[in-house]
């Protein structure tokens, strides 16, 4: 059959992938009935956009009847309503150039897939990276997640792989250090999340996977110790776990651990599946006829040990007709919704409704997807959730949720509304949706890239099916990254596309994109950028901006706190403007950013005042700021 996915329709009614991303698809190839279909929902789209910018009383309602009527007219009307912002966007958009230094950095790594000829899931699903000091010395090093060949099929004279750890010398030079590591142990890797979870000053890493998860102790010097059952943290022997993140969510000042699980997956449920293309044969399915999987809470009772509490904490929901798992997920949010200083939970499902778990301060969470807005698109389908990040993106008390979904499906940007704990998808008006329908999206996260103090967002995208152009001409496995710059307020809406001319042609090339992550690997202050394919080699991408923007970087140290102070807020005020970002290091999918804080002030020299609302809510006032330099904040006792 068609490989189909939710939302996204045959090969007869897919758009044509445009040769530039900002270049709005010609549907000139859809069968009409399906082209009608498709055109109503995006007229639908694009009406509700145009109330957003404030252009709908010029277009009337002769226009709207006009718009729905054909297909081609459709596709001129997206034009001419965007160019106007695009061209204005454009003129004051800077020129931040991405270089790739993969190679010239040291860096080897490739991807392990195991694939062997039966079209496993597992196997397209890719892996997590992780940026962060694993020797200590305090720049940012390098840890790739990767799968290893399946039982009785390891190619002769290969080893199985393992984890790939790369050391930083702090100007962007990276060793290849895992032999001896501790962390060369093989696994069918997915995700990692970093974190000092015994407040020794090391940090520790957890990565997820196929049939067991691994706990690595942090031993000083880049070394790691496997703790995974004295900790009491692989999770079931069967499980298919994915995003995971530290976090303390009952504010004890330990940090506990949250597992996503994807779907109850075997080799023998995948071969009963039997996904096929039409004109290929067997393909890799998506994940409706597999059951889902709850996600896993694990405590921190201390002294090294964890409890899973996931069912008395609220994370089994379960479909009220049927009684299974709803889950499937894949990405994962902490962060304070209501900012109430503790720490809730949005989960990304494919092909289910998100999760909102609300923190409710007994050591136990309420889902609120549905009533919060997060969990449908604004028509009430789930759609095909992958990566995940939240920013407060438009420098005042509005949160956005951005989500990167499926092919044909648009990224989500869920922003608060004033009602509290409610939510509204604005991708189209913030300029985002139609730009990144086509596309199939996984790693997303919110960075500062030109450090102007507005957080820009980046969508790493790539297919899941080899063979897919040959049935859908629309797409193609390898598909480029997208960058939206934040125009910070010059344009009605928030975020304009970034072309290669702006950002040069090496953060665009085609890959098949997985997970992402970003850091200053250099030391000169700018976020350098890295991302992962599955089956291949990732991209190490120095961001060379050279605009004279200054900056703020802080890391936090708690006492009371989380020795991290993972879910800690610096606000940082310039003026009437407030610019915050919440310390936490799981972003995207399946990856963990660098721990640090980098906060751009633009042309500012100096700042009014910064202040850190630890968890819990304790605030604290910081002096003796560096500026275009680190400060390191210690939490007051």
């Amino acid at each position: 059959m068609i490989f189909i996915r939710c939302g996204e329709e045959s090969a007869s009614s897919i758009l044509p992938m445009p040769d530039d991303p900002e270049t709005p698809p010609d549907s000139s190839d859809d069968s009409e009935e399906l082209a009608q279909t498709d055109d109503a929902v995006i007229g639908r789209a694009i009406q509700f956009s145009l109330i957003l910018v404030g252009v709908a009383a010029v277009l009337g309602t002769g226009t709207f009847f006009l718009l729905r009527k054909s297909a081609a007219p459709l596709v001129e009307k997206v034009t001419a309503i965007t160019a106007p912002a695009k061209i204005a966007a454009q003129a004051a958009m800077p020129t931040v150039m991405f270089t790739d230094v993969t190679a010239s950095a040291g860096i080897r790594f490739v991807h392990n897939t195991g694939a062997y000829g039966a079209k496993l899931l597992p196997e397209t699903m890719g892996a997590g990276v992780a940026f962060f000091d694993a020797d200590g010395d305090g720049d940012q090093d390098l840890l790739f997640v990767n799968g290893t060949y399946w039982p009785g099929h390891v190619p002769e004279g290969k080893a199985p792989t393992t984890i790939a750890l790369y050391l930083n010398d702090g100007r962007a030079n990276f060793t290849d250090s895992t032999a001896g590591s501790g962390l060369d142990v093989p696994l069918y890797g997915m995700g990692v999340a970093a974190g000092d979870y015994d407040n020794d000053g090391r940090v520790d890493v957890f990565v997820s996977g196929v049939r067991g998860n691994a706990l690595f102790h942090n031993e000083g010097g880049g070394k790691f110790r496997d703790v995974t059952a004295a900790a009491g943290a692989r999770g079931s022997a069967d499980a298919w776990s994915t995003g995971a993140t530290w976090l303390d969510y009952d504010n004890d000042g330990q940090l506990d651990l949250f597992v996503s699980n994807y779907v109850q997956w075997s080799e023998e449920i995948d071969s009963k599946v039997a996904y096929t293309l039409v004109g290929v044969g067997r393909a890799y399915g998506p994940p409706m006829n597999f059951q889902g999987a709850f996600p896993s809470l694990f405590h921190n009772e201390g002294g090294g040990r964890f409890a899973d509490v996931s069912e008395k904490a609220g994370m089994h929901i379960k479909n009220p007709a049927t009684g299974v798992p709803v889950a499937k997920s894949l990405g994962v949010a902490p962060v304070d919704l209501d900012g109430d200083g503790w720490i809730d939970l949005v989960v990304a499902n494919d092909t289910t409704q998100n999760f909102v778990f609300h923190n409710k301060h007994d050591g136990t969470f309420e889902e609120l997807g549905t009533l919060t807005g997060v969990a449908f698109d604004n028509y009430g389908n789930a759609r095909g959730a992958m990566g995940i990040d939240t920013a407060h993106y438009r420098n005042d008390d509005t949160l956005g949720i951005a989500i990167g979904n499926f092919a044909n499906e648009m990224t989500a940007l869920y922003v608060s509304q004033p009602q509290a704990m409610t939510f509204t998808d604005e991708a189209i008006g913030e300029g985002i949706g139609p730009a990144s329908r086509l596309f199939l999206k996984f790693g997303m996260f919110f960075f500062d890239y030109d450090l102007d103090g507005w957080l820009d967002l980046l969508s790493t995208n790539g297919h899941l099916e080899e063979e897919i152009g040959k049935v859908q001409a629309s797409q193609s496995y390898a598909q480029p990254a997208q960058l939206f710059w934040n125009t910070g307020g010059q344009e009605k809406r928030a975020f304009a596309p970034v072309g290669a001319d702006k950002a040069g042609t090496d953060l665009f090339k085609p890959i098949v994109g997985r997970g992402s992550a970003f850091a200053d690997i250099d030391g000169d202050g700018d976020l350098d950028v890295v991302l992962t394919q599955a089956g291949g080699a990732p991209l190490l991408l120095r961001n060379d901006q050279a605009l004279g923007n200054h900056f703020l970087r802080l890391k936090l140290t708690g006492a009371t706190s989380n020795r991290d102070a993972l879910g800690a807020v610096v606000k940082l005020r310039i003026g009437n403007e407030t610019r915050r970002q919440q310390v936490m290091p799981t972003r995207s999918y399946l990856s963990q950013s660098e721990l640090p804080v980098t906060i751009g002030l633009g042309k500012e020299a100096r700042v009014d005042k910064v202040e850190v609302v630890w968890p819990g809510g304790a605030t604290q006032t910081v002096s003796d700021l560096k500026i275009d330099g680190l400060t390191i904040v210690q939490q007051l006792p």
